[in-house]
């Protein structure tokens, strides 16, 4: 995995174990009915306007990726506001390979242009904060902290390709249909809003493929209850510690399923981002 300064660690604790292969954690619908492409495009490129008309949400998060027959797993949980675009998660990372080290869970908060880490590990303060321009990323955010921000995964969607009419279904006693297509990375990035289009910009540039696969299931309001999207980069630093290369190393693709599933529209987010005094200036120690 590319890491942005020190940023990416969160990412790197499961990273380590050297990512091969692809969890989706996306499944089928039932056969689908009638429904037009351009109906079924319009319906996903409009997904991101119907969560900000929600307002706010609940949210559950999962990155997947494996190592062999060895399945990794990163968690978040926590609300967002759609209308401010800042939310709140706790990121739990998996078990170190040995067994040996647990991780405390990493508090974010996603923010236009920034994110914020809590309990990010050794050499920062328990009380403060560390934060990250998004834009500086090459994956603009979308992989690095261990959870996609859940308005970005909805704003990808406007730049929805190939978008087909899976069928309906049901998902955690909701009514839902679902559509499957592929993301046109760099349209992404032009219909974004103002505040997203930076971090998407990014991300256009850095990923090892520009077109990402993607599963979405929206409810009967448009709003988005689970959406899927498999990404590509390239990870060197994984591979030269896998291989015992040293520096360096063969250029890997290594592919991520991110999951963002959404209930509970409406509750109350009261997100407060940190004062400067309170975000960390000095150096982050490698572990």
């Amino acid at each position: 995995m590319v890491q942005h300064g020190h940023a990416a660690r969160a990412v790197a604790a499961a990273a380590a174990v050297g990512l091969m292969g692809l969890a989706t954690g996306c499944s089928a619908a039932a056969e689908a009915d009638n429904e037009s492409p351009a109906e079924s495009a319009a319906a996903v490129h409009d997904a991101a306007d119907r969560l900000v008309r929600a307002g706010s949400s609940k949210a559950r998060t999962s990155m997947e990726m494996a190592s062999g027959g060895t399945r990794v797993t990163i968690r978040g949980e926590g609300v967002y506001d759609y209308r401010a675009r800042v939310g709140r998660l706790k990121v739990v990372l998996p078990q170190d390979p040995s067994g040996a080290e647990e991780h405390r869970p990493i508090t974010e908060l996603l923010a236009p242009g920034a994110l914020y880490m809590k309990n990010r590990g050794a050499g920062v303060p328990s009380d403060k904060w560390v934060r990250v321009d998004t834009a500086t990323m090459s994956d603009g955010n979308l992989v690095t902290g261990g959870a996609t921000d859940p308005l970005a995964a909805a704003e990808l969607l406007r730049g929805a390709r190939k978008v087909t009419y899976v069928g309906e279904s049901e998902l955690a006693g909701t009514e839902v249909r679902h559509y499957r297509g592929t993301v046109d990375m760099a349209a992404a990035a032009r219909a974004a809003s103002p505040a997203g289009r930076p971090a998407l910009e990014a991300a256009a540039k850095g990923f090892a493929k520009d077109q990402v696969p993607f599963d979405v299931y929206l409810d009967a309001e448009g709003r988005i209850r689970k959406v899927c999207h498999r990404f590509s980069f390239v990870n060197t630093k994984v591979t030269a510690a896998v291989k015992g290369k040293g520096k360096g190393g063969k250029r890997e693709v290594v592919d991520v399923a991110s999951t963002t599933l959404l209930d509970g529209f409406g509750i109350s987010a009261n997100i407060e981002l940190p004062d400067t005094k309170d975000i960390f200036a000095g150096k982050i120690a490698e572990n």
